[in-house]
């Protein structure tokens, strides 16, 4: 059987409405961080460095977000 999922490599510069499109399961996590990806109502949310700096997270937290996120 051949799979049909997509894998999405997610970066720092990832926009936040592709990373809510693809994994819902990263909706949760960053949701669980602090950074609510869909609740705050705003139309575009920009990148993942963007809304986690907003948040008060450093470059370290950052890249932490990324692994995790890819870890998935």
């Amino acid at each position: 059987m051949v799979s049909t999922d997509i894998y999405m490599k997610i970066q720092k510069n990832t926009a936040i409405e592709d990373i809510v499109d693809y994994s819902a399961k990263a909706v949760r996590y960053l949701s669980h961080k602090g950074i609510k990806c869909i609740a705050c109502g705003e139309p575009v949310w920009g990148t993942l460095e963007e809304a986690a700096k907003a948040k008060g997270f450093n470059e370290a937290d950052i890249e932490t977000f990324v692994r995790n996120l890819n870890a998935m």
